[in-house]
């Protein structure tokens, strides 16, 4: 703001900065450009979890975009010519996802792989969707900012259904904070008529602090490390999982026990 200099492409914006940025709504806002009307043209962003103004802007340009229904009619589904109910009795398996959020070092991914091979050990097809794993290719075009993260995690979940469908249990390690995102995964497995158990690892952020095997904490704490859930970033805790564990407290394998207990009733 003092100086006026340009940075190509910076990470965030901090206090009094001025950048030009591109913000995709998760539902419907009518708007006009600020060169045409100034009362429709602009906008505050508020914090929703302390009604707080963070930011206000003018709008360049404002795009209208179709639901994917609707404006996509080059797109076609093209529907296999098995039944879920004929593919999933050859295959003497049912498909449904397990999806695991909690804070970074919450245990996650230990109880995901510990389930994952005690599903496969049993003959039943799983496959592990661990967060970084995937950003290794699918979302290697992603950072760590809200819109990326929320991205992230839409990308999981599709794949996470086309999994479920095919008969596989998708078994997803994710921190996913925020519950609008956490909502859409299970909002498309629902749609879909698939089986989605939402799984809270709750452990404390102090005892994930002590763990900290990555330094992630570490570094969020001496201010390396920007928009770290836990730190300087929300985690929104599921109001209603399907189960809550605490690695801190309770066993892994009884927590694998019930996931597989929820599974096999099905």
């Amino acid at each position: 703001m003092t100086t006026l200099d340009e940075r190509p492409a910076p990470a965030r914006l901090e206090l009094n900065d001025i950048g030009r940025v591109t913000l995709r709504t998760s539902a419907p806002v009518l708007a006009d450009r600020y060169a045409e009307n100034r009362i429709t043209g602009a906008f505050i962003l508020i914090d929703e979890h302390t009604n707080d103004t963070v930011g206000a802007g003018m709008i360049d340009e404002a795009r209208e975009r179709e639901p994917a229904a609707a404006g996509r009619r080059d797109v076609t589904w093209h529907p296999s010519e098995l039944d879920r109910e004929r593919r999933w009795g050859s295959l003497e398996t049912r498909g449904a996802t397990v999806w695991l959020t909690g804070l970074a070092a919450s245990g996650k991914s230990t109880l995901a792989v510990a389930l994952e091979r005690r599903l496969v050990d049993a003959a039943r097809p799983a496959y592990l969707l661990d967060g970084d794993n995937v950003r290794h290719g699918l979302s290697d075009d992603l950072g760590f900012d809200p819109g990326d993260r929320s991205e992230h995690i839409r990308r999981v979940a599709h794949v996470a259904r086309l999994l479920a469908d095919a008969g596989v249990v998708a078994v997803v390690s994710l921190v996913s904070p925020m519950e609008a995102d956490r909502r859409l995964a299970r909002e498309l497995h629902d749609a879909a008529d698939l089986d989605f158990h939402e799984v809270h690892v709750s452990t404390s952020v102090e005892e994930c602090e002590r763990r900290d095997p990555k330094g992630l904490y570490a570094r969020a704490r001496a201010g390396k490390l920007t928009g770290f859930t836990g730190v300087d970033a929300p985690y929104e805790a599921p109001e209603r999982p399907d189960f809550t564990f605490d690695t801190e407290h309770d066993a892994q394998e009884d927590a694998v026990e019930r996931l597989l207990e929820a599974l096999t009733s099905r």
